[in-house]
């Protein structure tokens, strides 16, 4: 057997696309055997809450490399907690995917729910994302950017105003509804912007990252996915009807089976 080559990240994916097949291995010059794959994927969430019980998987399971940075067999996962919200979603997120190249990046997180046919628990993939506050008042009327002129709703990387994943194979193995999603630096508490965002962006899901997560991962042409499990509906501000415990148990036991799954 020959030795031990590394392929860069561009090859890692297509050899695992291809399931290591005989004819990629020619191409390259390389025995399948001898070649170590290493896939590495970016976990993000606002807060290490939202993630604690994967955190907790990775500990007992996988080999810890560093802080943060867990390895078994061809991948690599590493975890970043972003802080809430677009700005510290951005800022870290930027930082993260500037100093390291990566196969794949997610973000999960729970969220609140437009849509009342979706259960309290459910676990939704978003594929398309878009800013909810980000423009200006006019008396009784909201413009945002691009009904101010202030930006083109179709200039890269908007179409339509929206911020969307640009689907790719890997995203097959994500088997989840999807859904639109809404960001907002202030969660829906009253009728009136409930009815107002509702009416304006017919979205099915509303956070405070979402869109941050889309715009950086887009301009940084990284592959990426937003998974979120519902925790509330989107209604005036009661907090004794969500479910936060739920919506973190179902989007955990979703992620880890994803990962161990590649």
């Amino acid at each position: 057997m020959g030795g031990v080559k590394m392929l860069n990240p561009r090859q890692i994916y297509h050899f695992l696309k291809t399931k290591l097949s005989a004819k990629l291995g020619l191409q390259y010059g390389l025995d399948k055997k001898a070649v170590i794959c290493i896939m590495n994927i970016l976990i993000s969430a606002a807060t290490e809450a939202e993630i604690a019980p994967f955190i907790a998987h990775l500990s007992a399971g996988w080999n810890a490399i560093s802080k943060n940075v867990y390895q078994q067999t061809n991948i690599q996962v590493v975890v970043l907690v972003t802080g809430v919200g677009i700005a510290a979603t951005t800022y870290t997120l930027t930082r993260a995917l500037s100093a390291v190249k990566y196969d794949l990046v997610l973000q999960v997180g729970i969220a609140g729910t437009f849509d009342s046919s979706l259960q309290l628990g459910n676990t939704v993939f978003i594929t398309t994302d878009q800013w909810g506050d980000l423009g200006a008042e006019d008396h009784d009327k909201y413009l945002d950017i691009f009904g101010m002129g202030l930006m083109d709703a179709n200039a890269y990387p908007f179409s339509g105003g929206k911020l969307n994943n640009p689907l790719s194979e890997i995203h097959a193995q994500i088997d989840l509804p999807q859904v639109s999603a809404l960001t907002v630096n202030m969660v829906s508490g009253n009728e009136r912007t409930i009815v107002r965002l509702s009416e304006t962006y017919n979205c099915t899901i509303e956070s405070m990252e979402g869109a941050a997560f889309h715009y950086v991962c887009i301009m940084e042409q990284v592959p990426f996915a937003q998974v979120r499990s519902i925790s509330n509906y989107i209604e005036p501000r009661d907090r004794s009807k969500w479910q936060i415990g739920k919506a973190v148990k179902s989007l955990n036991e979703w992620l880890m089976g994803f990962i161990e799954n590649l």
